[in-house]
């Protein structure tokens, strides 16, 4: 069964942050810049404060007639308090369960209050497909005696 670290592992160390007092705007360009549908809000000294997503944005911005140069990201983002969040060791079944029973895309990895990464809904789907083939074709190859 694979955990979350093993997603991590897979994927680029590099996790792109913004600091609360900066403009919505300027989110939704690290977001389409990086090609990322979320980032990590960090206060001065590097602590996570939040999360700011392409969600947020649609429905505390769009829907509520502000605008992203106008608005900062504190006022929008999801606070540390609020957020979802998982150890690298749970498993990525459990991590689906958790963001499809609370329609979240992206969740936080903490090793204990250390923060090691971020997921995505399809970061999890990739790994649990991916773990699926593997199985077919051992299951494949052992229908077909090649053990």
């Amino acid at each position: 069964m694979q955990t979350v670290s093993d997603i991590l592992k897979r994927k680029p160390k590099q996790t792109w942050t913004i600091l609360p007092d900066a403009t919505v705007y300027e989110a939704l360009n690290l977001m389409a810049e990086k090609k990322v549908g979320a980032v990590m809000v960090v206060d001065k000294k590097r602590n996570i404060a939040g999360i700011i997503t392409e969600r947020d944005y649609a429905r505390k911005i769009v829907l509520k007639g502000k605008t992203s140069p106008k608005t900062l990201v504190k006022d929008i983002m999801t606070p540390f308090s609020k957020m979802f969040t998982v150890k690298s060791n749970t498993p990525v079944e459990d991590c689906m369960v958790l963001m499809t029973g609370k329609h979240i895309r992206h969740v936080p990895v903490f090793d204990g209050a250390k923060f090691i990464g971020l997921i995505s809904i399809g970061d999890a789907v990739k790994s649990v497909i991916s773990e699926k083939d593997i199985l077919i074709d051992q299951l494949s190859d052992y229908i077909a005696g090649k053990y």
